[in-house]
C-alpha cells in the first residue's frame, strides 16, 4: 500500500468512518447488555453469533427440540441411514448489500450451505433453496442473483433439487432472504467435532481472515478504502478432500462466519472443554483489511468469514495437512495460527488467549455483541 493510498484512507478515516463510528455506538451499547431471558424482545445481540445466540439457544431452542444430533451443535448434524453416514445442514441468508465485492447472496447461500457440510468432512450431494421475496424487488436483479447460485453450485459439483418461493407485500421483507439446506455424504475416516479438541492439537485457518466483514462494511458504509477490500465467499470442499486421508487425525474444524475466528474457537473450547492459545505474528491478514481494521479500531478475529476453514489436528500431522491445504487454490496463505492448551479450570477464567506481536497476552472472549450485522 502506496503512500498516497495511505492517506486517502487516512482522509476517509475522518469523515465516513468516524461518521459510521458515532451513528453506531448507541446500538452497540444497547446490544452489549446481553441475553438475560427476562428481556421481552430479540435484540440483534441474539443472531451474532456469540454469547447472545448461545443462550438463546441453550434457553429456548435446546429444552424443546434437544436431540443428541442438534445438541452436537456442528455447522452440520450427522445421520445414519440403513448404514450411510450423511451430514445435514440448513441456513438462512439475510446479507446487506445483496451484492457486494467477490460475491452476492446468492453465491453466498450455496457457498455457506456447502461449507457447513465440509466442515463435516462430508461432500456436498445437493441443496434445497427458498426464497422470500419482497413485492416489487427487481426482476433483473432476481435473475443476477440465481445465475450466481448456479454458478457456484456448478464450481461445488451439486445441483439445487429442491425449492420454495414466497412473495411479501413491501415493507415485509427487506428485498430478499434466502433459505437453504444441504446433504452431503460424510467421508472415510472423517469423524469430526467441536468437542473433540484435544490439548496439544495445533489450529490452523485455511486463509487469510476477514476479508468478508471487511469487505461488506466498506460497501455498506462508502467507506470508501481503497484498494478495495473483496470478500472471501468460495467452497472449501477442495480442501477438505484434499486432507480428508488424514482424517483420523483431525478433531475439528468449522467455518468461522458469525462471530470470526475468536467468536467459533470459543465454541469449540467450550464444547471441548478445553483452552486455546493464538499467535498474532501468524494470522494471515491481507495488507488492505489490516489498515482497514486499525482505522477503524475493528479486531479482525471477530469479524466475518465467508471462505476460510479451522482445522483442528493433531500436531504430529499439521505439517502435512498445511501443505496439503496449501496445494489447493483456496489455501495458499493457510497458517498455524495457534495451539490448545490443558483443559480449563473451573470458574470464570477465559477460554482464548491472545500472545501478541510484544509478548503480552490478551484475553478473546465470546463476542457480546454484533459488530456488524446482516452479515450472511
Amino acid at each position: 500500500m502506496n503512500a498516497c493510498c495511505t492517506a486517502r484512507i487516512a482522509r476517509r478515516r475522518t469523515r465516513s468512518a468516524r461518521a459510521w463510528c458515532r451513528a453506531r455506538a448507541p446500538v452497540r451499547r444497547i446490544t452489549r447488555v446481553g441475553l438475560t431471558m427476562t428481556d421481552d424482545v430479540i435484540t440483534l445481540a441474539m443472531g451474532s453469533g456469540g454469547r447472545c445466540s448461545a443462550e438463546l439457544i441453550d434457553t429456548i431452542f435446546l429444552p424443546v427440540l434437544g436431540n443428541p444430533a442438534l445438541n452436537a451443535l456442528d455447522d452440520a448434524a450427522e445421520l445414519r441411514i440403513e448404514g450411510a453416514r450423511l451430514a445435514f445442514t440448513t441456513d438462512a441468508f439475510t446479507v446487506q448489500p445483496l451484492f457486494f465485492p467477490g460475491g452476492d447472496i446468492g453465491s453466498l447461500s450455496i457457498c455457506g450451505t456447502c461449507n457447513d457440510l465440509a466442515a463435516k468432512g462430508a461432500v456436498p450431494a445437493a441443496v434445497a433453496a427458498a426464497f422470500i421475496i419482497e413485492e416489487g424487488f427487481p426482476v433483473e436483479e432476481l435473475k443476477r442473483i440465481v445465475r450466481s447460485m448456479r454458478e457456484s453450485a456448478d464450481m461445488a459439483g451439486v445441483h439445487v433439487v429442491a425449492g420454495d418461493t414466497k412473495v411479501v407485500r413491501k415493507g415485509e421483507a427487506d428485498g430478499l432472504f434466502i433459505a437453504t439446506s444441504g446433504i452431503g455424504s460424510v467421508m472415510p475416516g472423517m469423524r469430526v467435532s467441536a468437542s473433540l479438541a484435544r490439548e496439544g492439537d495445533d489450529i490452523l485457518i485455511t486463509g487469510t481472515i476477514a476479508d468478508h466483514g471487511i469487505a461488506l462494511l466498506n460497501t455498506r458504509e462508502r467507506l470508501g478504502f481503497t484498494p478495495e477490500p473483496r470478500s472471501d465467499v468460495g467452497h472449501v470442499g477442495e480442501v477438505v478432500t484434499r486432507i480428508a486421508p488424514l482424517g483420523a487425525r483431525i478433531h475439528a474444524m468449522r467455518d468461522p462466519t458469525r462471530g470470526g475466528v475468536a467468536g467459533v474457537l470459543n465454541e469449540i473450547a467450550r464444547a471441548s472443554g478445553v483452552t486455546m492459545i493464538l499467535r498474532e505474528d501468524a494470522l494471515p491478514l491481507r495488507p488492505e483489511v489490516r489498515a482497514c481494521c486499525e482505522l477503524l479500531g475493528m479486531d479482525p478475529l471477530y469479524m466475518p468469514n465467508e471462505g476460510k476453514l479451522l482445522v483442528i489436528a493433531e500436531h504430529g500431522a499439521t505439517s502435512e495437512i498445511l501443505e496439503r491445504i496449501r496445494g489447493t487454490r483456496a489455501g495458499r496463505d493457510a497458517a498455524i495460527i495457534g495451539s490448545v492448551g490443558p483443559r480449563r479450570r473451573s470458574g470464570p477464567a477465559p477460554l482464548i488467549s491472545l500472545q501478541t506481536a510484544i509478548g503480552a497476552r490478551r484475553f478473546l472472549p465470546p463476542p457480546e455483541g454484533e459488530q456488524l450485522p446482516r452479515i450472511c
